[in-house]
């Protein structure tokens, strides 16, 4: 049996090093096919009749008239008179289906649905958490330590209210699928982050057996923690299917989608931290609140996030029910939110101290949990290097002449990140063309590039004669892309089986060598004697010797045995730092540099590694200055379901962005460690720590739009 465990940094050639996506061409051409793209033969367009209202009761419904409208095979009702489920929860929740032979045509019969509603009492927006009656449910309280003391002995206590205001998923694909059956089997063309784990999602409503679902996903517009299955519109879209006879696509429209697709939901929270006057937290006192959408329970923030360690704590939580549509992950679940209030609060503590909170962070870094103390100070001290804070950083409120004031801010967070369960097959032909494949998903994360780094690695083969099949649930099950599991977990399948794999070549060519198969390694497209070039044989001459069918070997990551073998790990830090100008007469902040230092212990590909701090980072300013959901507490709506009013970062909005990878000594020996969501963490926290920084008051809830700058300088007597 092979030892498993990744190549020593001396023995590496791919792994680490900058390589460009394995789909960039098809991507960047045009020729990838996404879900949404797919086109079947006789397809049938599905869309859906939408409840004009918040919350209201379905009291009938005539159909007649459009199952009568040109080129329309089916009308299919989904919330029923008189039934439990007649009522709808949110605006825009879909009431009927239309099944038409073109989208026009669908959409001229959704028009000749005629639905009679009761309208019912509706709550919409839950920031003002007073007027949200029984709605405002008490869900978690927690006290650690003795904070009444902690605070009566404090010689500081800071307190403030800050916020996050809910956001939409919104994404470029739409969510929805291509359902088709053939002999008793479902097809689903569905955009998902588990593919291998749809197929029961389709399979238990259907009531039929998992062997006769597939789901294809090659590639996917966007998740984000939005589409991890069919939504019950695939669900009933793949019913229709049934019925008909005949494929359906069905995909939500961009205004439904801002909706009916969840997004990441608020919180607010009012904080008192108390403190030494040398800078020492001794206690922590927080009283939280935030939607849950129509469910009676939603997932509290993590408070106080990372310093968990404070020795006093006391947190309550309120959920607030609201007629607003579902909330979903949304990139690193809770973590935002959790993030904001907590390094807002410290930052307004160091503020009281007249501490620079640079020195505020590092002297009670001892207090984290959730990554190494250690890290983060290595971290900050990096990421003020590269913004060069010991020159730029200044008291609160920039006293310079003028109307645009500059700031620093600084946050920490972090990440989970252990690879999931998953397995993949990896085979070596005679030809000597070798291959992996696995039922995963690329979510645009480079997942293909990993894993075929990791192969052509093990290998020793070039990147270009490896190959990798992936998109397919009847392939060998992969893990749900979620928690940024997956590259630990696809790289560690691919390494174990490849290094099986390569384990039978040798006892097939150990003969021809003349030494016994753990004296060969595979190097340079050779197998060889170890450290003896001059005894091998060619990739090719080696595979040659396999005989009629290829090796086949079955890799797998079962993620406790894996992290034992510092093949993966989990928690993971990370530092970033945000240099604004605010503009104290018009309320605009510009991002003038932005920079990050992240863990996530060994780097496959470099180039994609970096390229996820970018994203995510970039993610981070369109939700600290521009994201927000705007409802209208008196019609229930969503006032901004579109892409003019849906405000996100453009490529001039983001300033300068720098990151710095932890990797090398001290960071490999870890293994592999998801990346894909600690750098959207830190953004929001970052940069309101640096508007205060630049005017000298705390612009309290995000996002930081003008007006709610001007309104906080107002309050602050500035403006």
């Amino acid at each position: 049996m092979p030892e498993y465990k990744w190549p020593e940094a001396d023995k590496r050639s791919l792994i680490g090093k900058r390589h460009s996506r394995a789909d960039g061409p098809v991507k960047s051409s045009g020729k990838a096919k996404y879900s949404s793209d797919i086109s079947r033969p006789g397809m049938l367009h599905v869309l859906a009749v939408r409840c004009p209202y918040a919350h209201a009761r379905v009291t009938s419904i005539d159909t007649s008239e459009a199952e009568r409208m040109p080129g329309v095979k089916m009308v299919q009702v989904v919330v029923e008179p008189g039934k439990p489920n007649a009522e709808t929860q949110w605006f825009l929740d879909h009431v009927a289906l239309v099944a038409a032979e073109t989208e026009e045509q669908a959409e001229d019969a959704v028009r000749k649905v005629k639905v009679q509603y009761e309208r019912l009492p509706h709550l919409v927006t839950e920031y003002d958490r007073t007027a949200a009656g029984a709605r405002a449910r008490p869900q978690d309280a927690a006290t650690t330590g003795d904070p009444d003391t902690a605070f009566r002995e404090a010689d500081v206590v800071s307190e403030g209210e800050y916020g996050a205001r809910f956001i939409s998923h919104c994404t470029l694909e739409p969510h929805g699928s291509v359902t088709e059956w053939k002999d008793g089997r479902l097809t689903a063309y569905l955009p998902t982050q588990a593919l291998s784990g749809s197929v029961s999602q389709f399979a238990s409503p259907l009531e039929v057996p998992n062997t006769n679902v597939r789901v294809i996903c090659n590639h996917i517009g966007g998740a984000f923690g939005s589409k991890f299955g069919p939504d019950k519109w695939d669900i009933q879209a793949a019913r229709m299917a049934k019925a008909a006879g005949r494929p359906m696509r069905y995909f939500t429209e961009r205004n439904a989608e801002l909706i009916v697709s969840g997004g990441r939901p608020s919180d607010f929270a009012t904080v008192r931290i108390a403190a030494k006057k040398d800078g020492t937290i001794i206690g922590w006192q927080s009283d939280a609140w935030g939607t849950v959408g129509p469910s009676d329970r939603g997932a509290a923030p993590p408070l106080p996030y990372v310093f968990r360690k404070i020795p006093n704590i006391r947190t309550r939580y309120t959920g607030v029910g609201t007629n607003t549509g579902p909330s979903r992950a949304w990139r690193a679940p809770n973590h935002p939110q959790g993030c904001l209030l907590t390094m807002c609060a410290l930052d307004d503590c160091a503020a009281r101290l007249n501490m620079d909170p640079l020195q505020f962070f590092l002297k009670n870094i001892s207090l984290v949990q959730g990554g190494r103390p250690e890290d983060y100070s290595t971290e900050l001290l990096k990421c003020a290097e590269m913004i060069d804070w010991k020159k730029n950083w200044h008291a609160r409120g920039d006293k310079t002449p003028g109307p645009i004031k500059r700031g620093l801010g600084l946050s920490i967070h972090t990440w989970g990140g252990l690879g999931h369960a998953c397995q993949c097959d990896v085979k070596i032909h005679p030809d000597g063309s070798a291959e992996v494949t696995m039922g995963t998903q690329d979510l645009g994360t480079g997942t293909r590039t990993v894993m075929l780094v990791t192969l052509a690695e093990t290998f020793g083969l070039p990147l270009n004669a490896v190959k990798l099949n992936i998109g397919d649930s009847d392939y060998p099950p992969g893990g749900a892309s979620g928690g940024s599991t997956t590259v630990g977990g696809a790289s560690t399948a691919t390494r174990r089986g490849a290094l099986d794999a390569l384990e039978q070549l040798f006892q097939k060519v150990a003969p021809a060598l003349g030494v016994p198969p753990d004296q060969l390694e595979a190097v340079n497209g050779k197998i060889q004697v170890k450290g003896n070039p001059a005894k091998s044989l060619a990739w090719k001459q080696a595979c040659a010797k396999i005989g009629t069918n290829p090796i086949v070997a079955r890799g797998a990551c079962q993620a406790q045995a894996a992290r034992k073998e510092k093949l993966i790990d989990a928690d993971v830090g990370g530092a970033q730092m945000a240099d604004v100008s605010v503009d104290i007469e018009t309320g605009v902040v510009t991002l003038n540099k932005f920079v990050a230092a992240q863990d996530c212990g060994l780097i496959i590909n470099l180039k994609t590694a970096e390229s996820q701090m970018y994203g995510a980072m970039t993610m981070g300013v369109g939700y600290a200055l521009y994201e927000e959901r705007v409802m209208d507490q008196l019609t229930g709506r969503m006032l901004n379901n579109n892409m003019e009013f849906y405000k996100l970062a453009g490529l001039g909005d983001i300033g300068t962005i720098e990151v710095f990878m932890m990797t090398g000594k001290g960071y490999d020996e870890r293994g592999v460690i998801g990346l894909g969501e600690p750098p959207v963490i830190s953004p929001g926290a970052a940069i309101s720590n640096a508007i205060a920084n630049a005017i000298g008051v705390r612009v309290p809830h995000m996002p930081f739009t003008p007006d709610r700058v001007l309104a906080a300088l107002e309050k602050g007597g500035v403006a």
